[in-house]
Parts: C-alpha cells; structure tokens; sequence
C-alpha cells in the first residue's frame, strides 16, 4: 500500500477551473482520480468534499485503491489550486509564528495567536503571474508558508482531538504589500489592506492527505529567481520551529469560530522575508509537498 499519496488538480490552463481533473499520485504513479470517482457511482465530488468523508484517510484509500481499474496518466503539467477556490470558506492566517521571523521586525511573539485573514478570491495555482496593482510602487514580498486544509467541522476542539480534523497539506506564499502593512500597523488598523490585493495567495502545487504527511520535521524556504537567471535562497527554516503549533492553532481558533470543511489556515512565515521586483520569480517548498512558483509583474 502506498506510503507517499499527493492530490493534483489538473487543467487546461492554470486559471480555468471549468477543466479541472482530480489526479492521485501514489508512490510516484499518477491515477485518474475524476474517472475512478464516476466508474464507482460517486460523482464528481469535490476535493473539499472527499477530505470531509474521510476518503483519504488511510484504510479508507487503502480500500479504494484495491478496487477496480484505476486507469493511469502522466504527471500534471498545468496545475490549478489544489482545492477548489470556490468551495474554501475562510483563510485563516498566524502572523509572527516563527521566532527570527518576529525578531528581524524588532518585534516581540505575541503570548497569543496574532490572526489575519486573507480572502478566498486570492488564491491563484502554482505557475501563475501575480500582477501588483501599478498604484502600488512600494514594498511587496513573498513569505512561505505550511497551509492546514480544514477537512472535518468542528467548534471548541481539543488539542488532543485537533488532528482529526486536518485533511492535508499544501503549500501557501502569503505575498504582502510591507509598506502598506507597516503604515497601518503604525495607525493601529488591521491587516486586511496589505493581504489581500488579488492573487496574494498562491497555492499548492498539489495536497498531502495528513494520514501521508509528517509535518513535525520539514523543511519551509524560500527562493527568488531574479529575471537575469540569479537565482538566491532567502528563507530556509523548519516547522520544528513554529511557535503555535498546528493542533495548538486549532484548538485556538476553533474556540473564536467553528471550523468548516475547506478552511485554510497559513501556519507562519520564518525570517527572510523580502522585497519583489518585475519579473522575479519565487520558489516556495515544503519538504514532501514540492515547490510552489509565482511569477511577479510589477510596473
């Protein structure tokens, strides 16, 4: 039975959701998923709607890969948001999570979650251009980080209870308008502003069901590909060093707010973060989830 499981959602292009397919990826084979799911009478569900039926725990797609014949395709080559934007309900953001992160702000970890939001219509596919609005000639920077997929509801959680509510994994660049930040952080205004122009949520490249994810020990960076080909390493951290961790960030939010199937929480950035310019290229990993690219167009 397989032991690394990886979720795709393939289409014609990057930003045509009329086209998308499910792929599974399982140790290295990639599998019809959208086929397997109306040959078995399931439909066409959703990513969103599989994580909340449990399908991708383990004993559950240990038994749906034994059945029938799963007809075999090639690797993605264009990949959308690994679930489906119009089904993600909130994005739940933790801000200075990460130590040195606080630290190179001159700024001290709060004694309690720090939590922003970001808005679903953000979200744009591995491969994409992110274009910064031309009024906006300050400061813009990437900052990577591990995204928690929401896959079972629930309201004042345990921590002891929280990972089953986890339905996987992805990688998240919570691209942010610094200058803007910073000037309402001065005025005491939230957040809001600076997070969310349009496509500062880049997402994926593709899902790790939590049965299939170790997240205690991986490895978060960051690159930036310059336009002339450079190419420098700006983030390089480990999620051993998130300061609320992830059953922790459950159990915290879940008592603001119930948690829904299809939620996202961005679990914090390391220190490194920095500024963008025209035609730069970032390059977010997460060790076993892969590398998530944005292309920047600024001017």
């Amino acid at each position: 039975m397989p032991s690394n499981v990886r979720i795709h959602r393939e289409g014609s292009s990057a930003s045509d959701a009329r086209a998308a397919r499910l792929i599974l990826e399982a140790d290295g084979r990639f599998l019809d998923l959208s086929e397997h799911l109306r040959e078995s009478g399931a439909g066409e569900l959703s990513v969103v709607q599989l994580l909340a039926e449990g399908w991708f725990e383990r004993a559950r797609l240990e038994r749906e890969l034994s059945r029938g014949k799963w007809r075999e395709r090639a690797a993605p080559s264009t990949r959308q948001v690994p679930i489906e934007p119009e089904r993600v309900g909130k994005i739940l953001a933790l801000g200075k999570n990460f130590r040195e992160h606080a630290a190179e702000f001159g700024e001290a970890v709060p004694e309690e979650p720090l939590v922003f939001n970001k808005l679903p219509e953000t979200l744009r596919a591995d491969g994409e251009t992110v274009r910064v609005p031309a009024w906006y000639e300050a400061r813009f920077d990437h900052e990577v980080e591990l995204a928690v997929v929401i896959g079972r509801a629930g309201h004042a959680i345990a921590e002891a209870d929280a990972m089953a509510h986890v339905g996987g994994y992805t990688v998240a660049n919570d691209l942010t308008a610094r200058t803007l930040q910073g000037q309402d952080r001065n005025l005491k205004y939230p957040w809001f502003r600076s997070k969310n122009f349009e496509g500062s949520c880049p997402l994926g490249p593709c899902l790790a069901p939590r049965d299939f994810l170790d997240i205690s020990g991986l490895r978060v960076s960051a690159r930036v590909r310059h336009a002339g080909g450079a190419e420098e390493l700006r983030q390089d951290s480990n999620t051993r060093d998130l300061i609320v961790t992830v059953p922790a960030a459950i159990a915290w939010l879940s008592r603001q707010f119930t948690l829904r199937p299809g939620d996202v929480l961005l679990m914090g950035t390391p220190a490194g973060v920095g500024p963008l310019v025209d035609g730069d290229e970032t390059l977010c990993a997460i060790e076993g989830l892969g590398e998530l690219r944005t292309k920047i167009a600024r001017g």
